[in-house]
């Protein structure tokens, strides 16, 4: 209506059109050129004036060179995108004018679309004190995304460099982390979508996404974000226990049959793991988005995008110690498809067994291996057999060129991807010996004695003596079990030593060790973060903790004509932890197999004192 109803358009403002006003300019006449800014510049400006204004402009961008740049800086101010739909298809039809006869204003341009990716900024007033936020309450930010990346589309369309000079910018206007969640989740909802007009950037867009939230990953230990929640979950206990009657309303309706949801137990009590929650589940939604066309899985859109991750996770996810839920996006796009999971666990093999690499990086690829074995659902136990078969042939290899040379002892500094395969293999076994075993007992047992793990543990580089005891312990209980290697005489040896497991060069006696020489963890260990964990969850293996008859079953050995149905079961739920002092003789794995309530994930970093 206001533009209907709005005076005819004037060609003549301030005694001439607006080229004229840009020749006096040239020629040193300001007078007309500053009213011109002037005008430009009012957070009043009608509509109808933008309009008439960037009709002009449109016919005059030979004009607007290097040294008029002030005059476009103030174009690119304007408040273009709360305007009218009229306003909004000039200033797009203005823009692609711009850049295409001058390309010198082409990053101005990109820097204030890319600006308008978060929620804008307003000033609220609190106690005589301005706070300034962002409009998380903006109707129109939806609608404002959309025209931007319309913006960024029309600019590309003229200037085929955009993306080169597009990225640097991209990067720059990255929210700190500890802006709002809001201000963070547009932020990347507005990256990826970047990538799929601009398919080059991609990788680029992915690299900086990811990067910026195995920062908050790191930021946030697991132990952190459980005490946090443990510190809500005690005080709302509390409350409840003092303010019982108030929610009584609540409890008749859900007796009515409709449940209320509090949308608080959706949020994570630690502040960067509700951010780092809301990007993963972004992150997710875009895997799938991207994999799927029509409900269907896109096998060339899948493998583009895998190789995409893949090169990512080689370069920031694999030199990251002790991440806890960044590399999960290889972990969901690898079960759309059993082709992409042993592409992936071709590609960690590859690394593991590459003298070339770094021996941090051959032992990390071991321990994805592991994790990933034991707690992707989607992966059958005929590709578990396949991975065994590899990681332990090599093994025997290694011990076949160590054993008897001079290097033929325990140490972590010479043989640490050896013993991070054997660690591999154990924690593959323990969460996977049920399905080895299932079906046919006696095959399933011929295939583990096959494998040969009494010659690993009994060789002179000694891996039960590096691994980590809870891995150890269980695997120790599961292979008693089958009769397939007795390993408590050797922990029990282990125990009574009273070498330093790593080299010192103090000399001396040491009192304590690290249970964890190899600073292993395990990179799937349970998720943690409330609403990504549904993404992850129905492809999750979870470990279950054992019962007082698994633990009895563990004790008997298997004799000829035992059931199937006695085997014990070690593949749900979390890993077990130990806490306090490893002593472990051939009747006392039990308490190294038993689980504390709260135990969460793997067995912690943890010192225990040498047994005297």
């Amino acid at each position: 209506d206001e533009f209907i109803s709005s005076p005819p358009r004037k060609t003549v403002r301030f005694g001439g059109t607006l080229t004229e006003i840009l020749l006096k300019y040239e020629k040193g006449d300001t007078t007309d050129f500053e009213l011109l800014k002037h005008q430009l510049s009012d957070p009043d400006i009608k509509d109808a004036q933008i309009i008439n204004w960037l009709q002009e402009f449109r016919t005059s961008v030979a004009y607007l060179t290097k040294e008029l740049e002030q005059l476009v800086s103030i174009l690119l101010k304007l408040p273009w995108l709360t305007r009218s739909r009229e306003v909004v298809e000039e200033y797009l039809g203005f823009l692609g004018n711009l850049v295409s006869a001058q390309t010198v204003h082409l990053r101005p341009c990109l820097r204030m679309i890319v600006s308008h990716f978060v929620p804008p900024r307003i000033t609220i007033r609190e106690d005589d004190v301005d706070i300034s936020d962002s409009d998380d309450d903006d109707e129109n930010l939806s609608e404002n995304f959309d025209t931007c990346h319309r913006a960024l589309q029309t600019v590309a369309r003229y200037v085929p460099s955009t993306p080169q000079f597009l990225m640097p910018i991209l990067v720059e206007y990255f929210p700190f982390i500890n802006k709002s969640e809001r201000t963070l989740e547009c932020y990347v909802h507005n990256l990826l979508r970047v990538t799929v007009y601009l398919p080059t950037l991609r990788l680029q867009i992915l690299e900086l996404i990811i990067e910026k939230l195995l920062k908050l990953d790191v930021s946030t230990p697991q132990q952190d974000i459980e005490d946090a929640e443990e510190a809500v979950n005690n005080s709302g206990s509390e409350e409840k226990s003092t303010e019982e009657g108030l929610f009584d309303m609540e409890e008749d309706e859900e007796r009515k049959g409709t449940k209320v949801v509090s949308p608080s137990s959706e949020r994570m009590a630690h502040p960067l793991a509700e951010r780092l929650d809301i990007l993963m589940t972004i992150l997710f939604s875009y895997i799938k988005d991207v994999c799927h066309v029509n409900g269907k899985l896109d096998i060339n859109n899948t493998k583009d995008l895998y190789r995409d991750l893949v090169s990512v996770f080689d370069k920031l996810i694999l030199p990251t110690h002790a991440s806890c839920h960044v590399q999960y996006f290889m972990f969901y796009i690898c079960s759309f498809k059993l082709g992409l999971a042993e592409a992936f666990l071709d590609h960690l093999w590859k690394k593991l067994q590459d003298p070339n690499n770094p021996s941090v990086i051959r032992q990390t690829a071991g321990s994805y291996i592991g994790s990933f074995l034991a707690r992707a659902k989607f992966i059958p136990v005929v590709t578990v057999k396949a991975c065994l078969d590899l990681l332990v042939n090599w093994m025997h290899k290694y011990i076949d060129n160590q054993d008897t040379g001079a290097n033929a002892y325990c140490d972590v500094a010479l043989h640490g991807p050896f013993y991070s395969t054997c660690q591999a293999a154990f924690y593959t076994l323990i969460f996977r010996h049920k399905q080895l075993l299932d079906g046919n007992l006696r095959k399933g047992l011929s295939y583990l004695q096959s494998l040969n793990f009494e010659r690993i543990v009994m060789c002179q580089l000694n891996p039960l003596k590096i691994c980590i005891p809870s891995v150890v312990n269980l695997f120790a209980a599961i292979t008693r079990k089958y009769q397939l290697v007795f390993c408590y005489t050797i922990i029990e040896r282990n125990n009574r030593q009273f070498i330093p497991v790593v080299r010192s060069g103090t000399g001396g006696d040491l009192v304590q060790t690290c249970t964890n020489p190899l600073d292993s963890f395990f990179p799937f260990d349970p998720y943690i973060l409330k609403r990504s964990k549904k993404t992850i969850d129905p492809v999750y293996q979870f470990w279950e903790e054992l019962s007082a008859e698994d633990l009895e079953n563990l004790k008997k050995p298997i004799t000829k004509g035992t059931s199937e149905d006695e085997d014990d079961d070690f593949l749900k739920g979390e890993t077990p932890q130990n806490d306090g002092v490893v002593g472990i003789a051939p009747n006392s794995y039990e308490s190294s197999t038993r689980s504390p309530v709260s135990s969460i994930g793997s067995p912690p970093d943890c010192y225990v004192p040498f047994p005297q």
